[in-house]
């Protein structure tokens, strides 16, 4: 009889060959509207679906402060927004004591304290909206928003492509839209705002946890001052460490503010919405938009420094008012290590008064006992000497 073997491999034959595709030209568009979901956002072509995966709550804010929450997945995020997946691990709890603000090509990275936003020309992704602390960042976007983003563009007949020009009344002289600029106020780009609100929001909030510690600090050390005790003590020392903690968060973000003003080219990179009109202007090769972008230099980086400069002096005087309760601590505690010397010093001289008086006593008591062994051995002798003469 013969024997049949049954092997687990795969003939070669029996594998099917999969029919080759036509390569798709992908057709997603630079931004995607404000009311595209997860799954219409297109990839080479077709439409994405939803990948099973820990789900995201999202909180989408546009220029208007219109919110609205969605639920994406990590993958659909990442499409979204254009940012490496690294970049979204920062967003993420493993690197929630991490400081950055990261500029990529369509997007700004923000991880400022709770705060944890993806930030484009057009809208902010805000992660954990419904966290107790981002609550009140997110009542800041939807008030300051609509009264920051105030519309530059001139109103005209003719629609936006035909206000590079502007008649003035008086004498009927065509002014060019860079001389008009000129005069005009400046307004800082959508990503600048919304910067510019998450940096005040994270140094108000420093501030006012450095104006709560001080007014806890102070008449406790006073107190400590005054008496020593272990419950003041304890309390210094549980003040030592909310002061290094805060110290630390305000470090972090000066320094990376420092870092953004040490780099022109970081912060060249954080123009989203000068970059978008510089790639517009490459895809239509137009005069008129050409006009438009050159009246923004390329290495003007002058409002962004300015803005990041106003907050790092805000930081740094903060970081100041640090290091004067640390320096008031320091100097606390030496006054209680001089007052604790000073009854150490105290509590030696004693002992050694105490140690002088024992060796003084035993001294006494060497003598005593000297004089009586000598008074008992006269009495013995004498004694003994009356024994014998009594016996004769």
């Amino acid at each position: 009889m013969r024997k049949v073997t049954f092997s687990s491999r795969r003939h070669g034959s029996r594998r099917r060959h999969k029919k080759p595709t036509r390569p798709v030209q992908s057709q997603v568009s630079p931004q995607q509207p404000i009311n595209v979901s997860p799954e219409e956002i297109p990839v080479n072509g077709l439409k994405a679906k939803r990948i099973s995966g820990v789900m995201r709550l999202l909180m989408r804010v546009n220029q208007e402060g219109q919110t609205e929450m969605v639920e994406w997945d990590k993958n659909t995020i990442i499409r979204y927004a254009s940012i490496p997946a690294r970049d979204f691990r920062i967003l993420g709890p493993v690197f929630s004591h991490s400081y950055n603000i990261l500029a990529r090509e369509k997007a700004i990275v923000v991880n400022l304290e709770f705060i944890k936003a993806i930030v484009t020309a057009e809208e902010v992704l805000l992660l954990e909206p419904l966290r107790q602390e981002v609550i009140p960042f997110v009542e800041q976007l939807r008030q300051q928003l609509p009264y920051k983003t105030q519309p530059n563009k001139l109103q005209g007949g003719a629609g936006e492509q035909e206000i590079f020009e502007m008649q003035v009344s008086d004498g009927m002289q065509w002014l060019s839209s860079p001389q008009l600029a000129e005069d005009l106020p400046a307004e800082l780009p959508f990503e600048f705002q919304v910067l510019e609100i998450a940096l005040e929001f994270v140094c108000t909030l420093l501030d006012s946890n450095v104006a709560e510690l001080e007014s806890d600090a102070y008449p406790v050390l006073d107190e400590l001052a005054k008496h020593v005790s272990t419950k003041n003590l304890e309390f210094v020392r549980s003040l030592k460490s909310n002061l290094t903690r805060l110290l630390a968060r305000v470090q972090k973000v000066r320094d990376e503010i420092e870092h953004l003003l040490d780099d022109s080219e970081d912060m060249r990179q954080l123009y989203l919405t000068r970059k978008g009109l510089q790639n517009q202007q490459f895809e239509a090769h137009s005069t008129k938009s050409e006009i438009v972008v050159n009246r923004h230099d390329d290495n003007d980086v002058e409002e962004l420094e300015m803005l990041l400069e106003a907050y790092f002096m805000q930081l740094d005087a903060t970081r100041n008012k640090i290091l004067s309760v640390r320096e008031y601590i320091d100097d606390t505690e030496d006054y209680v290590n001089i007052q604790l010397d000073n009854q150490r010093n105290e509590l030696i001289q004693l002992q050694l008064i105490l140690t002088i008086a024992s060796f003084a006593m035993g001294i006494e008591n060497y003598v005593a006992a000297i004089g009586y062994v000598n008074l008992i051995g006269q009495w013995y002798e004498e004694r003994t000497g009356m024994n014998m003469a009594y016996e004769l």
